[in-house]
């Protein structure tokens, strides 16, 4: 069952919020990063390198959490948890938005063919706000 971003959670992912990425490494161990985020509709968008530990470890379990929070105000957050889905399609795309929205530069001046990138797709199925 898919579940609906808030208004709230939506603001601050289309601001210069910053994510952190949850997944599950190969021993069952919790592995997180630090991720630019965007969204399409309640889906959330990452962009990360084919073969990158995320990558790595979505290929394998694609269960995911991505904890979102406004820059001014870190002990607010949206915890949206869900299964992520992949493709290389509009990779170079969408890293280059989002180094646009922040840093104001584009395309992605580090975009290159030994590093393809991959879109992460978390599809929302339990959303948690603390405004």
């Amino acid at each position: 069952m898919t579940a609906t971003l808030p208004d709230q959670a939506k603001a601050w992912i289309d601001d210069k919020s910053f994510a952190v990425l949850a997944t599950v490494g190969a021993k069952g161990e919790p592995q997180q990063v630090v991720m630019w985020v965007t969204r399409d509709g309640d889906d959330l968008l990452i962009s990360t390198v084919e073969g990158r530990i995320a990558h790595r470890n979505l290929v394998r379990a694609p269960k995911a959490c991505v904890v979102v929070y406004p820059r001014d105000n870190p002990y607010s957050y949206v915890e949206v948890r869900g299964t992520a889905t992949m493709t290389d399609e509009g990779g170079d795309d969408l890293i280059s938005a989002l180094s646009q929205k922040h840093h104001g530069v584009t395309p992605y001046p580090r975009i290159g063919p030994d590093e393809p990138r991959v879109v992460i797709r978390l599809t929302p199925e339990k959303v948690i706000l603390r405004a």
